[in-house]
């Protein structure tokens, strides 16, 4: 056994590679997040979007932000127009997640964006996530960074989405995440 080896984690890189902002305001916003935006006893959604957009995120009009929200950086949120974020979603955004207009994400889903160099020094790797306007992430999902879920398309409860491209209008689900069907009719030519 002594020819495996351990990677010594005293000597990984640290977090701070994905603040990028002041430790000022990184400690702040941790503040503010636990005050205004995870705290469940919040019932002010508006409250808790202009909290986040005053620390950098990007939210359209109409967005529904429902309470025991967690957000790792807002200055890396992107959301389009009327979509809807269930209670205890968690943008663990070390990089940018970028949210469509009309996009439903469900209970407990869980976002990141980083992950670990396991192999060499387990230094922070970080990719983006794109969900596209109209999807819907149901509940219970784990969506890993260089996630891309198409326009329309649907993801089913306690489904793990790992760096993968869910084409537009399809109904994915599972561990591994597989192709369930069409999520709308298919419109026959006439």
């Amino acid at each position: 056994m002594s020819e495996i080896p351990v990677i010594d984690l005293s000597k990984a890189p640290g977090e701070r590679a994905a603040w990028d902002q002041p430790a000022w305001k990184v400690y702040l916003w941790a503040v503010c997040e636990l005050l205004f935006v995870t705290n469940a006893w919040q019932i002010s959604s508006g409250l808790r979007i202009r909290v986040l957009r005053a620390f950098g995120a990007e939210i359209g009009n109409g967005v529904i932000f429902r309470p025991r929200t967690r957000v790792k950086f807002p200055w890396k949120l992107h959301i389009g127009d009327r979509s809807w974020i269930g209670e205890g979603v968690w943008f663990h955004n070390q990089d940018h997640i970028y949210i469509g207009h009309d996009v439903v994400i469900s209970q407990e889903t869980f976002l990141t964006t980083g992950s670990h160099a396991h192999r060499r020094d387990m230094s922070l790797v970080m990719r983006p996530i794109t969900v596209g306007d109209g999807a819907w992430i149901t509940s219970r999902c784990v969506v890993l960074g260089g996630t891309q879920i198409g326009r329309s398309a649907l993801i089913r409860p306690m489904s793990l989405v790992a760096a993968v491209d869910v084409p537009p209008a399809e109904v994915w689900g599972g561990n591994p995440l597989t192709f369930v069907t069409h999520r709308f009719r298919e419109a026959t030519t006439s």
